[in-house]
């Protein structure tokens, strides 16, 4: 299937590594001009050179911490045209809820939330001028299953949902698409160094690990394993594309079945 990426400009942010990277590589490889976030210039210059090796399109970068507000103007004021972003820029950390802190509390509103919603806003009206974009919001099934272990962090999935949900209802009818993805548990960078540790500390394979989150933890999940990013990547690229322009205002789940039913 052609997806019709070629010529188009997509901005993933936090796409040095992780989902985000196999986003920013997925979106190369179909043509589309593919801008590549991180907050180290040593790291984006590395995704972006690894990422050249395959991309039909140009790859190029921006180093900066886009929850930062005078740091996504500067984005903007370097990249004024984007047709597709992807708000994959976030957090997580597991904390009992009574330590969570007020300044935890915002600092994860800020990077989760806050950074794809500024953002948002700030390309919304060149898409509106040009009557085409897209606007994905990577949130998390953790958004329907509040995690008890990080309680912040599953809130601002499902405000993300929301922002999504919401920015949709204000584009009907145009060419503009906003839609959320909804990846389950996945092997990214950091899953993989905290299965890891856990290994370490328990005496356990990371594969007894593995398989012992998803009987506890996620017992719901028909998967039953690690999600891979390329799987989640896979999800966006095609809703990023124009092919996919009957997709709108939707929570889409690669979540291997984790979610037994929705709110």
């Amino acid at each position: 299937m052609d997806l019709k990426l070629t010529k188009k400009i997509a901005l993933i942010t936090g796409s040095t590594a992780g989902i985000g990277n196999a986003i920013a590589a997925s979106l190369a490889r179909e043509g589309a001009t593919v801008i590549v976030n991180g907050r180290s210039r040593a790291a984006v210059e590395g995704a972006v050179a690894a990422m050249k090796a395959e991309a039909k399109g140009d790859v190029i970068g921006f180093a900066g911490d886009l929850s930062v507000a005078s740091v996504a103007e500067a984005l903007v004021r370097q990249h004024p045209v984007v047709d597709i972003l992807v708000n994959n820029l976030g957090i997580f950390e597991v904390r009992p809820f009574e330590e969570i802190s007020d300044a935890d509390w915002q600092r994860f509103f800020d990077v989760n939330v806050l950074s794809g919603a500024r953002l948002s806003r700030l390309y919304l009206p060149v898409m509106r001028k040009r009557n085409w974009g897209r606007i994905i919001f990577i949130s998390s099934e953790s958004g329907y299953h509040i995690p008890a272990e990080m309680i912040h962090y599953g809130m601002t999935k499902a405000a993300q949902i929301a922002v999504a949900r919401g920015l949709a209802e204000t584009t009907a009818g145009t060419g503009i698409t906003v839609n959320s993805v909804l990846p389950g548990p996945t092997r990214s960078r950091g899953v993989g160094d905290f299965v890891a540790e856990m290994a370490a500390k328990s005496g356990k394979s990371a594969q007894t690990v593995e398989n012992e989150f998803f009987k506890t933890a996620r017992p719901t999940s028909l998967l039953q394993r690690f999600a891979t990013p390329e799987e989640v990547a896979a999800m966006v690229t095609y809703v990023a594309s124009p092919v996919s322009s009957a997709t709108n205002g939707a929570a889409l789940r690669v979540d291997g079945g984790t979610i037994k039913s929705a709110f």
